[in-house]
């Protein structure tokens, strides 16, 4: 019997994943966990076993005789077309596809207006861009930074998991196809973000969304070059509503 792979870089979902499966009737020997390269000591010591990587541009021959399902929990790596191809794959995705496809949608959310949420998908050869099986909206408040709002969709992920994993173990689950192309926010859009320009013009609300979007817990995203010492300053924000 082919066993399923997942491949994730994203402890908590795993975790949730994982718990989930326990609960249930199916067997956790019949799942084989994996990570991208790097990711390797944060995944072991979150499931608490070995979690060894895997290149899905060059092991997809490998993972094409071993395993009939791949399920990717917010892995970073683009599946190659030969493995979309061959083996049904799934993405478990923190965005609303088609809003803001590809890398960190919450931020651009905050930065466009485009909603946010949770999708899972079918894989094709296109970024986030497969036919939908499930998704769930997250509200996007003034007060957010992007780590709320992430936070929020990953709440939004684990309960899609839990409602839908057993029809897509089994293939049983229908589809839509995306309503739009939407867009595509790549990791080099994020990064030009990060660098903020002192002389630019902008509206104090248009400052505040730039640096909310940009505050994520304790990463050091934002910053801006001292004229005076050339050093590089971080920069992000607190917002406190008031109750």
């Amino acid at each position: 019997m082919k066993k399923v792979l997942i491949i994730s870089d994203n402890p908590t979902l795993s975790i949730g994943f994982l718990t989930f499966i326990r609960s249930t009737e199916h067997d956790t020997e019949n799942f084989v966990f994996k990570c991208s390269a790097g990711s390797e000591i944060a995944m072991s010591e979150a499931l608490d076993f070995p979690i060894s990587s895997v290149k899905v541009k060059t092991d997809f021959p490998t993972i094409i005789s071993n395993h009939n399902l791949v399920i990717s929990l917010h892995c970073k790596q683009l599946f190659p077309k030969e493995l979309v191809g061959s083996v049904r794959c799934i993405n478990v995705h923190p965005g609303l596809n088609p809003f803001n496809r590809g890398w960190f949608p919450q931020v651009f959310s905050i930065l466009n207006g485009l909603p946010t949420g949770a999708t899972i998908h079918e894989i094709d050869e296109r970024l986030d861009h497969g036919n939908i099986i499930a998704q769930k909206e997250v509200p996007n408040f003034k007060w957010d930074t992007s780590i709320d709002i992430y936070n929020r969709v990953l709440e939004a992920e684990l309960e899609l998991i839990r409602q839908h994993l057993p029809s897509i173990l089994n293939g049983s689950y229908t589809t839509i196809a995306p309503s739009t192309e939407g867009n595509v926010n790549l990791k080099k859009d994020f990064n030009e973000l990060c660098k903020l320009d002192l002389t630019k013009k902008q509206t104090v609300s248009e400052t505040i969304d730039l640096l909310r979007a940009l505050t994520h817990g304790t990463y050091q995203n934002a910053y801006f070059i001292d004229p005076e010492s050339g050093e590089q300053i971080y920069v992000s924000v607190q917002l406190n509503r008031k109750k």
